[in-house]
């Protein structure tokens, strides 16, 4: 950093060298609004600013971290999934509905938009799947970690009577992406309410 700033989940710096401050935000950044919504929609994330000149080093948990370049688009992703972000970008929530709820994250998710990078962590490498008109994507709640682009979600059950008599794949819930946009997926999968029935 040349003296500019960066928001990042709290206590994820492991190392820096030169001068920074660091400053606990309230709200996740976004003041007592911020606050409120995050706690209404249940979405907590605790932020700090580090400003400075040097270098600063940020990791969660040895997860795998991928850099998203944004352009005045929105990234969508699971707060817990966010580790940092240029100061300049906004973070807000947004309604996921049952695709939140079949996570056990909630109804509601992370955005993050604007003009700037933000720094994604997954377990595993994370994948980036193009989803286009032609070609739709079906995902697995329990692996998805963010997406971008004009997509539509759809939460669809593969339930089924095969399902209920023990027969099935164990792939109870999907989540069904429509329209044009990259989707970011782990390797691994989370435990959620609705990976089994």
């Amino acid at each position: 950093m040349t003296g500019d700033a960066v928001k990042a989940k709290n206590g994820a710096m492991v190392a820096y060298d030169g001068r920074m401050t660091f400053k606990k935000m309230t709200g996740g950044g976004d003041g007592l609004r911020g606050m409120v919504t995050r706690r209404l929609t249940g979405e907590q994330m605790e932020v700090m600013e580090v400003k400075g000149h040097g270098t600063c080093y940020f990791a969660d948990r040895a997860s795998e971290i991928n850099l998203v370049r944004l352009h005045g688009e929105k990234l969508y992703v699971e707060a817990s999934n966010l580790l940092c972000t240029d100061a300049a970008l906004r973070t807000g929530t947004t309604f996921t509905g049952l695709r939140g709820a079949s996570q056990g994250n909630g109804l509601f998710t992370t955005t993050v938009e604007g003009s700037g990078q933000a720094a994604i962590v997954s377990d595993g490498p994370a994948v980036v799947l193009r989803v286009t008109k032609q070609y739709p994507l079906q995902v697995d709640p329990g692996a998805y970690v963010a997406h971008t682009g004009d997509l539509k979600q759809h939460f669809q059950s593969g339930v089924n009577f095969r399902t209920f008599i023990g027969e099935g794949s164990g792939e109870s819930f999907q989540i069904r992406f429509e329209g044009e946009g990259l989707v970011y997926v782990q390797p691994s999968e989370r435990n959620t309410v609705g990976g089994e029935l």
